[in-house]
């Protein structure tokens, strides 16, 4: 039965009641948290408003809920330039070039090569189409008409090789059921097509190397006479890539990745050794494997190990965009393609399943970069390119369809433009990509995307259990105007529905209250940006660059209340006497568990206390005379 006070200058504690000398004093116990500072510290300019600063995203995409001050500098998902401490910019521009009328039933990019600094493009049909091979024109922007190079069978690989003779080659692997071999040519025009079974290429010792789809390797001094070397110990159709990296000795030798991790060749004995890279089975693991910088990046789905092969022992540590929070769930998928350039890794997610296909069918060759076949499963999400440099992922383009996947890539040099080449639903793409550290405040060349969208990791300023008030955020922004506007956006706790803050298109600070100064509460609470510019290529120079972004939030407790008070224990009340109200007050003094106590009549309980009696003091008799008076503090824990 909830207890209840009619009666003046009267208390009921632990359900006795007590007469008062004086009116109960009540006060405010709860303990406000106190201000916290995440970022940037110079920021800290308020006694009581806690203070969350972003300046730098260098870490990169992939947290989506925020632990202390070590996840500041990162992002859950951003289409905007990382690298740049007080910059967030737009991403780079990616060029589509133009169509080609292939006619072909299918629509993959097979390949994407160099020769003479000129690019070339076969595009892959299904198995009973031959390859159609195009070279692109950077003058006019187009690919030309079909170069008559009658490759037989699907494009798998491709390589740049320049032979003992001087000669340089441009080749092409090529595999699919009815066939395999290579087609290379030195000129472009004049192509000649061998028929040794091979599926990936690769150049050591001055020699052109090449893997069949069962694992046979050979190679060549002279293009177009192979011998036979060593065999891969795995089932056909586990090979999945071939590249050139140091051994443990710091000597160049020739991996070859599989589904099942990566094979080291042993030149003097012709065989292949297995690494301590050895991974449990997966459909794409291995595909794209390369070497950049001083190690080399095996990935397994989304996954990448990265594997050092030193003198007495192997390093592998985990580095892909599956690390931390991963991706976004429209975004997940499988690493098909790696590339290396100056400043970063670049890697293809694949996130798509086959066209026109459900779950359960399986991807035909031509979807598949393996032959053979492999189920599917149900998600279709949007592909994307992105980019590691060792502290972090960045995208560098999202592709704008979903249900499609990244075919194939490259980097080269050719038209004396350092570049990144893709193909994706029909189309070569390229990007400029930058050979060296740039400032956007100093680089007037560097040209941006049309959009970008930036999203931070959910913030509940390492307290979940304390209620926050959001009160200000401000925005600093450079390169801002009617033209290069950034938008922004907040959602609180959890919930994927934003609400729209404004519009910025002026350079400064911009200032916005939540609920036009009132505050809006939160558990947790994240922000969203998105970039925009002109459209067209007279604007791509532009980009509206946020220097900073600052929360200001206030951090509050539940209210708890103290009570004090004066117990009269001079004369019996309500049948007991005054040692026995001194008895059931040292009871609930002593009591291990909260006790009940009001001093209102409120038949719902709303105004009744579950307390701790933390302190107690007052005036008693002596021997048998039990009378006095007791002061005690009553706090909700």
């Amino acid at each position: 039965m909830v207890a209840k006070v009619i009666s003046e200058n009267e208390i009921s504690l632990n359900g006795v009641y007590y007469p008062l000398v004086a009116p109960v004093q009540s006060s405010l116990a709860s303990i406000y948290p106190g201000k916290i500072v995440i970022g940037d510290t110079t920021k800290d300019s308020q006694t009581r408003t806690s203070i969350i600063a972003w300046s730098n995203f260098q870490g990169g995409i992939g947290v989506n809920r925020m632990e202390g001050a070590g996840d500041v500098g990162r992002a859950w998902w951003s289409t905007c330039q990382l690298r740049y401490k007080n910059h967030l910019v737009m991403g780079g521009l990616a060029t589509q070039t133009a169509a080609v009328s292939h006619g072909l039933s299918a629509n993959q990019v097979g390949a994407i090569g160099e020769l003479s600094d000129e690019v070339y493009a076969v595009w892959n049909g299904t198995a009973s189409e031959n390859p159609k091979l195009y070279k692109y024109n950077n003058t006019s922007d187009t690919w030309g008409s079909e170069i008559s190079a009658n490759i037989p069978d699907q494009v798998t690989d491709t390589i740049t090789w320049t032979a003992t003779n001087g000669t340089t080659y441009l080749v092409f692997a090529h595999y699919d059921s009815n066939g395999s071999g290579y087609s290379y040519s030195s000129n472009g025009t004049s192509w000649t097509n061998d028929t040794a079974d091979t599926k990936f290429l690769t150049v050591w010792d001055d020699r052109l190397w090449g893997i069949s789809h069962t694992g046979q390797l050979w190679w060549s001094y002279s293009i177009g006479s192979e011998t036979n070397d060593a065999k891969i110990p795995l089932p056909s159709g586990y090979v999945t890539g071939m590249f050139v990296a140091r051994d443990a000795g710091g000597e160049p030798i020739i991996y070859v990745s599989t589904k099942k991790g990566l094979f080291a060749h042993d030149a003097a004995n012709a065989k292949f050794v297995e690494t301590q890279l050895f991974l449990p089975f997966h459909p794409d693991a291995g595909k794209g494997a390369m070497r950049w910088r001083d190690s080399v990046y095996v990935p397994s789905g989304l996954g990448i190990y990265k594997y050092i092969n030193g003198a007495n022992a192997a390093v592998v540590t985990i580095m892909g965009p599956d690390r931390d929070d991963g991706l976004p769930s429209d975004k997940r998928g499988s690493i098909k393609h790696m590339e290396a350039t100056h400043n970063e890794l670049i890697a293809a997610v694949d996130a798509t399943t086959a066209p026109n296909l459900t779950s359960g069918d399986a991807i035909p060759y031509q979807w598949s970069s393996h032959q053979g076949s492999e189920v599917i499963d149900s998600d279709t999400g949007y592909s994307s390119i992105l980019g590691w440099d060792e502290r972090g992922w960045e995208t560098k383009w999202l592709s704008p369809t979903a249900g499609r996947g990244i075919d194939s890539m490259s980097v080269n040099n050719s038209y004396d433009d350092y570049r990144l080449w893709w193909g994706f639903n029909d189309r070569v793409y390229f990007m400029t990509m930058p050979s060296d550290i740039i400032n956007p405040s100093e680089v007037s060349n560097f040209a941006y995307s049309e959009s970008g969208t930036h999203e931070t990791p959910w913030v509940n300023a390492g307290q979940s259990e304390v209620d926050k008030l959001a009160l200000n955020l401000k925005i600093e922004v450079q390169d801002a105007s009617s033209d290069e506007t950034v938008i922004v956006q907040y959602a609180t706790d959890y919930s994927e529905s934003y609400t729209a803050m404004g519009t910025i298109t002026s350079d400064g600070i911009t200032k916005y209250q939540f609920a036009s100064g009132a505050g809006t509460t939160f558990r947790a609470i994240k922000f969203k940006l998105t970039f925009a510019r002109a459209s067209g290529l007279t604007n791509k120079l532009k980009s509206p660059d946020v220097v900073s972004m600052t929360l200001e939030f206030r951090k509050k407790l539940p209210a708890k209340w103290g009570h004090q008070a004066r117990i009269n224990l001079n004369k019996s009340y309500k049948g007991k006497s005054s040692k026995d109200l001194r008895s059931s007050l040292v009871s609930a003094i002593e009591s291990t568990t909260l006790v009940e106590f009001t001093f209102r009549d409120d038949s719902g309980g709303t105004r009744n206390y579950y307390v701790d009696v933390v302190s107690a003091s007052g005036v008693e008799g002596t021997g048998y005379d039990e009378r006095g008076m007791s002061t005690v503090n009553l706090v909700e824990p």
